[in-house]
């Protein structure tokens, strides 16, 4: 992918009418996964957005379901636990959301998978006539330690879609749902070879790795760019 064009800033005015949520899914302030999840803030701060940065682990998110926030199929109208609905209301008032995270067996982690199991919640996220989400847009930036040319790479993009814009954000009435696949994140290149053996080439670096993460930093940006520009087009 080219080198991405940082979008055209809007003016005052408008900015404040423009919301992001960015949701970083790792355990590490030191993480590639946080620092992608900062190059998309800033982005789309660029972009003219106002950025609700949430980080998860940071912000002691707890991934595990309670009876508090289990949902009551009889009571579309819940109140669930404050800490969970203070989440809700930050999805809520975005826009745009972004949702950083390392894959983990073809998947989300835990701490993702469980902020979405508690947040995106009977009743707010899903289960009325008109979504309370409806015409939001959301991209799954996802980091895989795999590289691009591994043979798992196709497969492991069309888990995600299913799992995240088919199987959560549509049935939760996003316009716009988008998984970006970011491969090669690891200094180094691992694959498995004819017996299934993992084999960890040798690690990048000097001028060779800042050529690398560049790359990496574009696509990523990229991802972001094309999501906003298709909202552009659909305003």
């Amino acid at each position: 992918m080219p080198q991405s064009t940082t979008p055209a800033a809007t003016t005052s005015d408008e900015s404040t009418t423009r919301t992001a949520l960015v949701v970083l899914g790792h355990h590490r302030a030191d993480s590639l996964s946080a620092h992608t999840a900062r190059r998309a803030a800033a982005r789309l701060t660029a972009a003219g957005y106002t950025v609700d940065f949430l980080d998860l682990h940071a912000e002691g998110f707890d991934p595990r379901m309670t009876v508090a926030d289990q949902p009551d199929w009889n009571n579309r109208d819940k109140r669930y636990s404050p800490a969970t609905e203070a989440q809700m209301g930050r999805v809520l008032a975005a826009e745009v959301v972004v949702v950083v995270f390392p894959v983990y067996w073809q998947s989300v982690p835990a701490l993702v998978k469980g902020w979405i199991d508690t947040v995106w919640n009977y009743g707010f996220a899903y289960g009325r006539s008109k979504p309370r989400l409806a015409g939001k847009r959301v991209l799954w930036l996802g980091l895989a330690g795999a590289t691009a040319n591994d043979e798992i790479i196709p497969g492991m993009q069309q888990l995600l879609e299913a799992q995240l814009s088919d199987g959560l954000a549509y049935y939760c009435g996003f316009a716009d749902s988008r998984v970006g696949l970011l491969p090669d994140a690891e200094e180094q290149p691992q694959t498995i070879d004819a017996e299934g053996n993992l084999v960890i080439g040798e690690a990048i670096s000097g001028d060779a790795r800042t050529a690398h993460y560049a790359a990496f930093d574009a696509r990523a940006e990229g991802f972001v760019d094309d999501l906003l520009a298709a909202g552009l087009v659909n305003a």
